[in-house]
């Protein structure tokens, strides 16, 4: 009884999809169908050419949405993401002569700018005629098959309320197919999709030098930004304590005769600011470079995070590996920044931190108990902590609702040393 449930679930949702499927792939033909109809029940011959130019117009028009629609549907059905490949519009920048710059030509309002902007990149873009191409296959494919259920369905409702034997043994044979073929005919939906929506290899490619040659920026911002933090800290800590040193060692030395209580005085607090300088000094490299990272590895050094934490931090890593410094670095940071976050936005009091390798990948994830509503924004501290995984081709995925609990998830491909 249970496989029997199981099985009728499975036709039921299959059933749906595939009159989904239908309704998506055979919109266009059903257009241009009505069009021809239409055009012929009219008996205008003159209307021909309009008829047609509207048609094809709205086909044009209609292409994009219903390809993304197809995309939503495989990602959600199957889990299958097919990327778009489209071509992103540049911003529109107003010049010195107070022409607009759209990318193609100087305009003379912002509006035209983007109005011929959105066109052209719409009518060069080889993702427009990629989707026209899979309007054109996609009936003739995947609509043909996902057809077979409602088909047969339309064939049983019509042929088991006749009376005559051929006609009714008609209709138990459409249900048959559409009750056995209903959860399989809506599938061909991915393999024809994958084929025909996703990008060129040449698109591809371009798209892969463009992100290669943003994360190349990053990274030179990035260290730019670090020089520039090392630089400041080091003249308003270590540097200022050390010339303030200098002076109070000097003082103390041409009252060393003249008043050794005072000498001395300067002396303890020479001392003193000597102390507070290495205590800086140690303090700057272990924030661009920890030593127990260099020395233990990833693992133990996210154990000496947590337990500096002002958090209750519970580390699981049932692991112990070696890998790429960078790597090492660019997670073990990530893992402060987060629980940073959790302590000063989110008022968490306990967090979870584990480190596992699936296959070739390496999962973190920090979970607190806070307040949650943690979201990217352009230029904070997460966006950023993307774009640094982002170099080693690595995610970042946040789940944290109103409310809580926060749960942040860091996968960076990587090969265990």
């Amino acid at each position: 009884m249970r496989k029997l449930g199981s099985w009728a679930a499975d036709a039921g949702v299959g059933f749906v999809r595939a009159c989904v499927v239908v309704a998506v792939s055979m919109l266009v033909p059903a257009v241009w169908a009505a069009v021809v109809l239409g055009v012929w029940w009219a008996g205008n011959p003159w209307a021909w050419t309009a008829v047609f130019v509207w048609a094809a117009i709205g086909t044009f028009a209609v292409s994009r949405p219903l390809s993304r629609t197809v995309r939503r549907l495989v990602a959600r059905w199957t889990g299958t993401v097919i990327p778009a490949g489209y071509r992103q519009s540049e911003p529109v920048v107003r010049m010195s002569t107070g022409y607009w710059w759209n990318g193609f030509s100087y305009r003379r309002s912002s509006r035209d700018a983007r109005q011929e902007q959105r066109w052209r990149l719409w009518w060069s873009d080889p993702a427009t005629w990629r989707d026209l191409r899979f309007m054109v296959i996609a009936p003739l494919t995947m609509g043909v098959l996902a057809a077979v259920p409602p088909a047969g369905l339309a064939a049983a409702v019509l042929g088991l309320g006749r009376s005559e034997l051929l006609v009714r043994l008609a209709g138990m044979l459409g249900l048959a197919v559409a009750v056995v073929g209903a959860p399989y005919a809506w599938r061909s939906v991915e393999p024809v999709a994958v084929r025909f929506l996703r990008p060129s290899p040449a698109r591809a490619l371009a798209d892969r030098v463009d992100e290669l040659t943003a994360q190349r920026a990053d990274t030179t911002i990035a260290q730019a930004a670090e020089i520039r933090r090392i630089e400041r800290d080091l003249h308003d800590g270590a540097q200022a304590r050390l010339v303030s040193l200098g002076l109070s060692l000097a003082t103390a030395e041409k009252l060393m005769e003249t008043d050794p209580d005072r000498a001395k005085a300067l002396m303890r607090e020479a001392r003193a600011g000597a102390a507070t300088s290495l205590t800086e000094l140690r303090e700057l490299v272990r924030g661009i470079n920890p030593p127990v990272l260099n020395e233990r590895g990833l693992v133990d050094a996210v154990r000496a995070l947590a337990l500096d934490s002002p958090l209750a931090a519970d580390v699981g890593a049932d692991l112990q590996l070696r890998l790429d410094p960078p790597i090492e670095s660019a997670v073990y940071f990530g893992v402060a920044e987060l629980l940073t976050n959790a302590v000063k936005h989110a008022r968490a009091t306990r967090a979870r931190i584990s480190l596992a390798l699936d296959g070739t990948d390496l999962v973190v994830e920090v979970a607190d108990d806070g307040r949650g509503g943690a979201g990217e924004r352009a230029g904070g501290g997460l966006d950023g902590l993307r774009r640094r995984l982002a170099v080693f081709d690595g995610t970042l995925e946040i789940s944290s609702p109103a409310g809580g609990p926060t749960c942040a998830r860091m996968v960076v491909p990587c090969e265990s040393l």
